[in-house]
């Protein structure tokens, strides 16, 4: 009888032995895999879910471990990412503590709202619908991390909330110098700023020449606020500025107004909200472009006019 009782402690110890290496073992997966777990998936579903889809080998050890160890209360739903080799235990825990998968939407800058919506409804990993409305300057470019399902609408917010606090820590950190009255004229320099150039060193000199000009009383006179005066921002201009276009008359026509526009004429992002809160301390009075994708600027109309000559006969080689 003791030797019976001993042979099976012998096999309960191996059989525990080997429970525990094809815990512990690495698992089949051969390449990273993505499972989204549905809310309401019962244990036996997960189970055989991540053994079809080649994660673990022995679904009926995932369901027992998990259910004596009390972990089959706690597997979340939500979307997963699993390496290769992942073992049976790893995706037990992973799933038990809830670490979903965070995908990533990177909000362009310069985009305006109805580009930024697009983006948005385009997006496969969010849900629901999205409205921004029409004033422009509301959204923060930059990259947002979610969990797969987010609301679009909830993603907007957050952009909406780190736009805030931006311009607020801009408008406090502001030059108080700047012939800006409040933070939306900010934003709405900045926006001017964020279409005007690409090139991040440019940013503070590009806010240098329309600060100058706001205090000489002289007209922006920059293309962009033309384009959104035609499109309103709903779509591309899909062609070059015709002189035409400049006497189109809109308030955000700076060429035919002095002043500011209106209204932010895109989403700028930080560093054109911050060029604007601190220019550059210049004197120049005017920019064009390089050929190249950077400008020339200047102090005087005649120094302008040589950079513009420069420009034309450099596009038309």
């Amino acid at each position: 009888m003791k030797k019976i009782f001993g042979i099976g402690v012998v096999l309960g110890a191996l059989l525990c032995l080997q429970v525990y290496l094809w815990c512990v073992q690495a698992g089949p997966l051969s390449k990273t895999a993505y499972i989204r777990v549905e809310k309401g998936t019962s244990l036996n579903m997960m189970a055989d879910g991540l053994s079809h889809e080649g994660i673990i080998s022995h679904p009926f050890i995932f369901k027992i471990i998990a259910r004596f160890s009390g972990l089959s209360q706690k597997l979340r739903a939500g979307e997963y990412k699993f390496e290769p080799k992942i073992s049976l235990w790893q995706v037990m825990q992973k799933i038990a503590q809830g670490d979903v998968f965070y995908r990533k939407i990177t909000l362009p800058e310069g985009l305006t709202n109805v580009e930024i919506a697009k983006l948005l409804s385009e997006n496969p990993y969010l849900q629901g619908d999205v409205v921004v409305g029409d004033i422009q300057g509301t959204i923060l470019p930059e990259t947002y991390t979610f969990p797969f399902g987010t609301e679009r609408q909830k993603l907007v917010r957050e952009a909406q909330t780190d736009m805030q606090k931006t311009l607020d820590e801009a408008w406090n950190a502001r030059d108080l110098t700047l012939p800006i009255k409040n933070k939306k004229e900010l934003l709405i320099l900045a926006s001017i700023i964020e279409k005007e150039t690409g090139v991040p060193e440019e940013r503070p000199l590009v806010a240098s020449v329309f600060v100058n000009r706001l205090k000489t009383r002289m007209k922006l006179q920059t293309d962009p606020t033309v384009i959104y005066a035609i499109t309103q921002g709903k779509s591309d201009l899909g062609r070059s500025l015709k002189r035409k276009d400049l006497q189109v008359d809109s308030p955000y026509n700076t060429y035919k107004y002095f002043g500011l526009p209106p209204e932010p004429i895109c989403n700028p992002g930080k560093d054109a909200i911050w060029a604007a809160a601190q220019p550059a301390e210049t004197d120049y009075l005017f920019f064009v472009a390089t050929g190249d994708g950077g400008h020339n600027f200047s102090k005087s109309l005649s120094e302008h006019n040589k950079n513009v000559k420069s420009w034309v006969k450099k596009i038309s080689k």
